[in-house]
């Protein structure tokens, strides 16, 4: 089973320490870490230890890995093959090429950008005041009623008024009025239905339009949403059927939801106080015309000789 290198953090560091000094030299120094920190050695490289934190770690951040005798030496192996490699790579003086380099910082950065968001989950724990509220939105969400209504789009107040005119006078001719008029290609075709829907689910204009409906109604005044100017008829309501689950069913997935919402606040927040200058790449020089053929001038000349 391949192992995705990201993960393998305890060879990246191997691999830092290799740079810095001959094989020999690395070696003894590894050990040496090995037995002042009294680390337990899973197996060693031509003398380089790879220690059983390593190996955890790995397997750890293998999630669905089983913890067998089998798979840790399959991680055993994976690491020790890539630390044989990442020796020979120094040998060779790869580690002092600007683009490996640049690589080793690279993952440098990765390496501590997931520490970061590893420690921030760690210590912003979600509290239960933080799920209860959370909890009581989406009950709130999930109470009410359904409504199932029809609409009809267009980009300019003066259709909408121009259209509510002409339902004041026939207002079954709403069906026909959405197919001809209608800007919303998912429902026109439809007369305008949208089926049953939640009003929290629609954009805030239009679901507060809709809420405040009689059954057989339609609005007296356009509704202004982002998408344009919209006339609404109510075609029926019902209570919600959508239930919430009891708090400690949803308790995990809820968690980690607000975990995500927190981090992403979080994330957004410290970028926003960052100071970020973008500078673009160089436009590309513009091609140059081909030539044109020696005989072309000769050629356009013919007509005019004629």
């Amino acid at each position: 089973m391949f192992i995705n290198s990201r993960v393998m953090l305890g060879s990246a560091v191997a691999l830092l320490a290799l740079s810095a000094c001959t094989p020999k030299e690395a070696d003894k120094a590894a050990a040496s870490t090995s037995a002042g920190t009294k680390e337990v050695v899973a197996a060693t490289v031509n003398g380089t230890p790879i220690s059983q934190k390593e190996v955890d770690m790995v397997l750890k951040q293998q999630r669905g890995m089983p913890d067998t005798a089998e798979t840790r030496k399959m991680i055993i192996d994976n690491i020790a093959m890539q630390l044989i490699v990442a020796q020979e790579a120094v040998k060779k003086g790869l580690d002092k090429t600007a683009d490996t380099m640049d690589e080793i910082e690279m993952a440098k950065q990765s390496v501590l950008a997931q520490a970061y968001v590893q420690d921030y989950i760690k210590t912003n724990t979600v509290t239960d005041e933080q799920l209860n509220a959370e909890y009581d939105k989406l009950k709130a969400q999930a109470s009410g009623n359904q409504f199932k209504a029809r609409h009809i789009l267009v980009k300019t107040e003066d259709e909408a008024k121009a259209i509510i005119a002409k339902l004041n006078k026939d207002p079954k001719s709403f069906d026909a009025l959405a197919k001809a008029q209608s800007q919303d290609p998912g429902s026109k075709a439809k007369g305008g239905d949208l089926g049953w829907f939640d009003a929290h689910n629609m954009v805030p204009e239009f679901g507060a339009a809709v809420a405040k409906l009689e059954k057989g109604k339609f609005t007296q005044e356009p509704v202004k949403t982002q998408y344009g100017y919209h006339v609404i008829i109510l075609d029926d309501t019902r209570p919600n059927p959508n239930t919430i689950p009891p708090l400690e069913q949803i308790k995990g997935g809820l968690t980690q939801q607000l975990q995500q919402q927190n981090l992403k606040k979080m994330l957004d927040e410290m970028k926003s106080k960052a100071k970020i200058d973008i500078v673009a790449a160089p436009a590309p020089a513009p091609a140059m015309p081909a030539a044109t053929p020696a005989s072309a001038p000769a050629a356009a000349d013919e007509p005019a000789k004629k």
